[in-house]
């Protein structure tokens, strides 16, 4: 269940008596239930050749660290990776994870990930028809949906080893830089700190991207496609007492064009 593709950014200057092209990987996150979340990431490779080539692999200049990608939200972006590279086609792109991957829960707790395929063969995402160009920059956006990647064990009760509770099944979405609409706004009261849903109407089979607002209120959904979407907001705390409840909102028919960013203006939820 993975989307992938790549995109072709803005020409480089400081390349331009160069033959080859720059090549960046960036993180953001489509956000989860937990205060955070933290991704070990050993390595990153492309794959050059024939997908079946065991030999197509190159390992990318990249630090392994552990990020915490609840911070890489409406609009921010972590940059794993700025190098020149060699013009030509890629095939795919794969993260390799080490074993100290864990979430700390709303309970303040924390909770071990284990993704054992993450950890042997890689996370693995397919590249369409991708191919860098000289004096050229290029960049893949990895945005990483929570939500859907940490799973709860069917098994797991309150008061098992914390070491137990979830799994991690990567589910990573490539972005391609000709996608480039944008959603952004404000909701009020800052304090409901709410979900936001971009659910796109204008296909057959909806497809939904999610973020949150953050303490200011502010959100904003990157990378959408262009096309009529329905924004939805559920906020995640409790109004205050004597005050009136937070509710949920619906703001239909937003249109996003693309190289375009739409600012829905406040959304009011109380």
């Amino acid at each position: 269940a993975l989307l992938a593709s790549l995109a072709l950014a803005s020409y480089n200057n400081e390349n331009e008596s160069s033959d080859s092209a720059k090549l960046q990987v960036r993180l953001m996150d489509a956000p989860g239930d937990f205060r955070s979340v933290f991704l070990d990431v050993r390595q990153i490779e492309v794959h050059l050749k024939d997908e079946k080539d065991p030999d197509g692999w190159q390992t990318l200049p990249f630090q392994a660290q552990t990020l915490n990608v609840l911070e890489y939200v409406n609009g921010k972006a972590a940059l794993l990776v700025n190098t020149d590279f060699q013009p030509g086609e890629i095939k795919e792109i794969r993260l390799l994870l080490g074993p100290d991957s864990y979430v700390v829960g709303k309970d303040e707790q924390r909770y071990d990930l284990k993704t054992p395929s993450g950890q042997s063969s890689g996370v693995k995402l397919k590249l369409d028809k991708v191919e860098l160009r000289q004096r050229e920059t290029f960049q893949i956006l990895l945005d990483f949906d929570v939500a859907k990647s940490i799973v709860e064990r069917g098994n797991w009760k309150p008061g098992n080893d914390k070491k137990e509770r979830y799994l991690l099944k990567p589910v990573i979405r490539v972005i391609t830089q000709d996608i480039q609409g944008a959603v952004r706004g404000l909701v009020t009261p800052t304090a409901a700190l709410p979900q936001v849903l971009a659910i796109r109407s204008s296909i057959t089979v909806a497809d939904t991207f999610s973020t949150a607002a953050d303490a200011s209120g502010a959100f904003q959904l990157s990378g959408l496609p262009s096309g009529t979407y329905r924004l939805e907001f559920y906020p995640t705390t409790t109004a205050p007492s004597g005050q009136n409840a937070y509710r949920n909102a619906v703001m239909p028919n937003v249109t996003v064009t693309n190289n375009q960013t739409t600012d829905v203006g406040t959304v009011r939820l109380q």
